[in-house]
């Protein structure tokens, strides 16, 4: 080894505030992968990376040596442009599971990695995993087998694609490293480029119930991964979303899949469908299947009506190993067996729906984890969610609390009745979709 490329020299040089050559930023992402670097070593360099940041230059060379510490997918032999969709996180965040099988049936293949949750952010592998049944860990070879079958395969990461990320996610979750924008940029981007696709579309959400909690945040990380992206030779856009009330009515895993079904049939909720169809909208225009947004929602809304988008997830859900029964009998997932209404106390308008809260409280019933270990309980959670600028009475239901204990149901709706704030006058709107970035 190189005397410039020792843990220490590099570790040095971003301390004091210098820029890592390629050839560095390969040690490093190698020491995580190889194990040659000790766990201090590359939380050492993490942090100082986080406090002096990195160039875009090094932000690319980070991103393609994480997606390259393993196997890159070939997807060649699958026709037209494969195009994936990512999203920051949120509370009651679904729309992956809609939006896949709406953009297959409009003709564009979705190699989809998806991740789990963890803390107040639901994961996409937990909602589907909750099928029963469905198979979230195929093999390299069986994903990159399904997506030429079908269009569409919606798995977790395996261990072969950008294995360093595990590693180096896992070092910045307990080194207070994770609110660095090099750093995420390179973890996202490392699994989408490994996996496949030609382009990509990204979901960045700000608010009270987003990883970034300002739209100038969500901004500067939007720019940023869309510069990366293409860097690395791919097509990118980015959605700037709102994200202070959950995203449509439900909260909790089963619940949403189940709502994730209503879409499919064209019952979806306003505020969820909107999104749906933005992201949608972009995937068919990067897909080279629509030559602008209003073409595109029109195709996306087609697929809806006609019942094609629906028996496209209906596929997808056999092919991996659940009952497609469930499409036509939501019941078959998982229920919980104390259903519990929570009234409104006034009448008036509602003006607030804090996603936090309301994410809390989904996570004390049971509906996400904490740590990694944790055990999801599938059938919990919160449905039924009024949303703001809606009127309501003294009595009425804000939502609907679905548990199986009821020490937990007694303390998530304590936190829940101060997730709903109700005004006589009806609150000034704002935008659920702030920008485009293209």
């Amino acid at each position: 080894m190189s005397s410039t490329l020792f843990p220490q020299h590099i570790i040095a040089k971003k301390r004091d505030g210098g820029a890592l050559s390629r050839e560095e930023i390969g040690a490093f992402v190698r020491g995580a992968t190889d194990g040659s670097w000790a766990d201090y070593q590359l939380s050492a360099l993490l942090m100082a990376i986080f406090l002096r940041g990195m160039t875009p230059e090094e932000t690319a060379d980070y991103t393609d040596a994480m997606m390259h510490s393993g196997v890159v997918a070939d997807l060649s032999h699958v026709p037209g442009i494969k195009v994936d969709k990512h999203s920051t996180g949120g509370v009651g965040d679904k729309v992956s599971i809609p939006l896949a099988p709406m953009v297959v049936a409009c003709g564009v293949p979705v190699p989809m990695i998806s991740g789990r949750g963890l803390g107040h952010s639901g994961g996409t592998l937990d909602k589907l995993e909750s099928i029963p049944g469905f198979r979230t860990d195929l093999s390299l070879q069986e994903y990159c087998a399904q997506v030429a079958k079908i269009g569409c395969a919606l798995i977790g990461q395996t261990k072969d694609l950008a294995p360093s990320d595990k590693k180096l996610y896992a070092l910045r979750d307990v080194t207070a490293t994770v609110e660095c924008i090099p750093l995420i940029c390179g973890s996202i981007l490392a699994k989408k480029l490994a996996e496949g696709i030609d382009a990509l579309v990204l979901d960045v959400k700000f608010g009270r119930g987003a990883f970034m909690k300002t739209e100038a945040q969500a901004q500067e990380l939007a720019s940023a991964l869309v510069k990366v992206g293409r860097a690395g030779g791919k097509q990118v856009r980015a959605l700037i979303t709102a994200m202070d009330q959950p995203l449509g009515r439900t909260v909790g895993n089963a619940l949403e899949v189940e709502e994730s079904i209503a879409c499919l049939r064209g019952a979806g909720p306003e505020d969820l469908m909107e999104v749906t169809y933005a992201l949608g909208a972009q995937m068919l225009i990067l897909g080279g299947v629509a030559k602008d947004a209003t073409e595109a929602e029109a195709k996306l809304r087609a697929v809806i009506a006609d019942g094609s988008a629906l028996e496209k997830f209906r596929e997808i859900v056999i092919a991996q190993g659940a009952d497609g029964r469930v499409i036509d009998e939501p019941k078959r997932l998982p229920q919980a067996a104390l259903k519990i209404v929570l009234p409104a106390t006034a009448t008036g308008i509602i003006a607030e729906v804090d996603a936090m809260k309301v994410a809390l409280a989904a996570l004390r019933l049971g509906a996400g984890r904490t740590k990694a270990e944790d055990k999801i309980d599938p059938g919990v959670g919160v449905s039924g969610l009024v949303k703001i600028g809606e009127p309501i009475k003294a009595g009425a239901p804000l939502c609907v609390i679905h548990a199986n204990d009821e020490a937990a149901a007694k303390a998530a709706a304590a936190m829940l009745a101060e997730a709903f704030r109700v005004v006589e006058v009806k609150p000034a709107t704002t935008p659920l979709i702030t920008d485009l970035l293209c």
